[in-house]
C-alpha cells in the first residue's frame, strides 16, 4: 500500500534537497539518514498497558499515516534492495576506448558512465609481463658463448620466451626444430637460466652477491624418468610393493615393541635397584638417630617403589586406614596378585593401622608389585628367548639339511634342546627381521633355486 511520501511524490509538491542527482553515498547511506531525522523527531513513550500494535496505529504531525492494508516493510531476512528516492540518476555514455595491453591499436566501444569520461581502461592493470633480459652482441661474446648453441638458435630461444611468458612446455611445442637441433624442454630450460645467471652476475654492481637461480638439469630428466617408470609399473609390481610396505610397517611395529619393552625392563630393574639402595640408607640413618627422633621424624616410602602411596597433608582429621589403601593406578591383576601371595604367606589383608604397620605394610605390598612385574618381564624374555631358539632350529634345518649333521670344528656336534624340554604358551606367531617373509616373486625365485640346487646334489657321485 502507498504511504504519504508515495502521495507527495505522484502530486510533485516535494522539492530541494531530492532535486540533485542520485550518487553511491545515497543509495548506501539511506538507513542512517533516516535514523538521523527520527532521532531529531520526538518520539513518545508508549503507555503501559497498550499493545504494540494499538500504539502503531495512532496518528501524528510528524509521522506518515498508517496503512490501510498490511505491508512487510522490514529488511530482515531478505536482500537490501535499493531505495531510490527523486533525485535524477547519472549519466551514461556509449563511448570508445582502447585497450593498452593491445598493440594492434584495436578500438572498442561500451557504455560508462560520464564523470568517468577520460579515464584509463581499468582493466589494464591486470596485464603483467615477464622481464626476460636481453643481451648485446658484445656480452654474447664475451660472456654466453656456448659450443653446442649458435646466437640465431639463442635468440630464438629468447624470442619465444618473451612472447610466451617463460612457459616452456609452450615454448618447446613452438621451437622450430627443423631448423635447429631438437631439443628437451630440460635443455631449453637450462640455456635459458644459465644465460640469466651469467647476466645477473656481469651486471652487479662490485662488492654485491646477487641472488642466482639455478637450474639442476639432470635431477629434472631423473625426476621425470622415475615418474616415467612408476606409471609404467605392472600390476603385479604394485603388488609386490604394496606387500613389501605392509610388511615393513609389520617389522616396525614390532621393532618399536621390543624396544618399549626393553625400556620398561631397565626401569624395573633401576627400581629394584634403587629401593634396596634406600632401604639401606635409611636403616644406618635410624640406628644412628635417638629415640625421640624416631617418633618425630617419619621415613616416607621411596618415589621408585613398584606403588606410590598418596600423602595426607591437608589439613583435617584422616584415619590411618586411608594410608593403606591402594590407589587407583594399581591395576585389578596386581591387586589380586597381591592378596593371593599374602594369604599364601599368612598376612593379614587388613591388619591393625598402626603407625608402624602402615609403613611396613604399604613397603611389602610396595616390593610385591615389583616382584611381580619383574616375574612377568622375566617370563616374557624366555618366551622370546624359547621362540628365537626355536626359529634357529628352523633355519638350520632348511640351510644345512639337519641339525644333527652340522658339526663345530673342533668335531663337536651342537647340542639343542628338544622340543618336549621347552613348554611355551600357545600365542601368535611372531615374525621378526631375520625370519621375515618372502614376497611371492621373491620367494618363487627362491624354491626355483633350490629346487635346481637339489637336483645338482643328485647328479653328483
Amino acid at each position: 500500500m502507498g504511504t504519504g511520501a508515495d502521495v507527495r511524490d505522484i502530486l510533485e509538491l516535494t522539492g530541494g534537497e531530492n532535486d540533485g542527482p542520485i550518487s553511491k553515498k545515497d543509495l548506501i547511506n539511506s538507513d542512517k539518514k533516516k535514523t538521523k531525522k527520527a532521532t531529531e523527531t520526538l518520539t513518545f513513550k508508549r503507555p503501559e498497558g497498550m499493545h504494540r500494535e494499538v500504539y502503531a496505529l495512532l496518528y501524528s504531525d510528524k509521522k506518515d499515516a498508517p496503512p490501510l492494508l498490511p505491508s512487510d516493510t522490514t529488511q530482515g531476512y531478505r536482500t537490501v534492495k535499493a531505495k531510490l528516492g527523486c533525485k535524477k540518476v547519472r549519466p551514461w555514455k556509449w563511448m570508445s576506448f582502447t585497450n593498452p595491453a593491445r598493440r594492434d591499436g584495436a578500438i572498442f566501444h561500451h557504455w560508462r558512465r560520464v564523470a568517468e569520461e577520460g579515464k584509463d581502461y581499468p582493466f589494464a592493470r591486470f596485464n603483467k609481463t615477464v622481464q626476460v633480459p636481453v643481451y648485446s652482441e658484445q656480452e654474447y661474446q664475451m660472456h654466453l658463448h656456448d659450443d653446442g648453441w649458435t646466437k640465431a638458435e639463442t635468440d630464438h630461444l629468447f624470442d619465444l620466451c618473451k612472447r610466451f611468458d617463460l612457459r616452456f612446455v609452450v615454448v618447446h611445442d613452438r621451437y622450430d626444430h627443423q631448423q635447429y637441433r631438437k631439443r628437451s624442454v630440460e635443455d631449453l630450460k637450462e640455456r635459458y637460466y644459465c644465460i640469466c645467471g651469467k647476466l645477473t652476475k656481469v651486471r652487479a654492481a662490485s662488492g654485491t652477491e646477487p641472488k642466482i637461480y639455478i637450474f639442476d638439469a639432470g635431477h629434472e630428466r631423473r625426476r621425470k624418468e622415475q615418474l616415467d617408470k612408476l606409471f609404467n609399473r605392472t600390476p603385479e609390481q604394485v603388488a609386490e610393493e604394496e606387500y613389501l610396505i605392509q610388511e615393513l610397517r609389520k617389522i616396525e611395529t614390532r621393532k618399536k615393541e621390543r624396544e618399549k619393552k626393553a625400556q620398561d625392563l631397565q626401569k624395573l630393574i633401576k627400581a629394584a635397584d634403587t629401593t634396596t639402595e634406600l632401604r639401606r640408607a635409611e636403616k644406618r640413618v635410624s640406628k644412628k638417630k635417638l629415640p625421640q627422633k624416631r617418633e618425630m621424624e617419619k621415613p616416607a616410602v621411596p618415589e621408585t617403589a613398584g606403588i606410590k602411596f598418596p600423602d595426607f597433608k591437608s589439613a583435617g582429621v584422616n584415619l590411618r586406614s586411608q594410608r593403606m589403601k591402594l590407589p587407583s593406578s594399581v591395576g585389578q591383576k596386581k591387586i589380586k596378585a597381591i592378596e593371593q601371595i599374602l594369604l599364601e604367606q599368612g598376612v593379614d589383608l587388613n591388619p591393625m593401622p598402626t603407625e608402624e604397620i602402615v609403613q611396613m605394610f604399604n613397603e611389602l605390598r610396595s616390593d610385591l608389585v615389583l616382584l611381580y612385574e619383574l616375574k612377568q618381564a622375566h617370563s616374557n624374555c624366555e618366551y622370546e628367548q624359547q621362540m628365537l631358539r626355536h626359529r634357529y632350529e628352523a633355519l638350520l634345518k632348511t640351510g644345512t639339511g639337519s641339525i644333527t649333521g652340522a658339526s663345530t670344528p673342533g668335531g663337536e656336534t651342537p647340542s639343542w634342546p628338544s622340543a618336549d624340554d621347552i613348554k611355551v604358551e600357545a600365542k601368535e606367531q611372531i615374525i621378526d627381521v631375520v625370519g621375515a617373509p618372502l614376497t611371492p616373486n621373491s620367494r618363487k625365485r627362491r624354491e626355483s633355486a633350490s629346487s635346481s640346487s637339489s637336483v645338482k646334489k643328485v647328479k653328483k657321485p
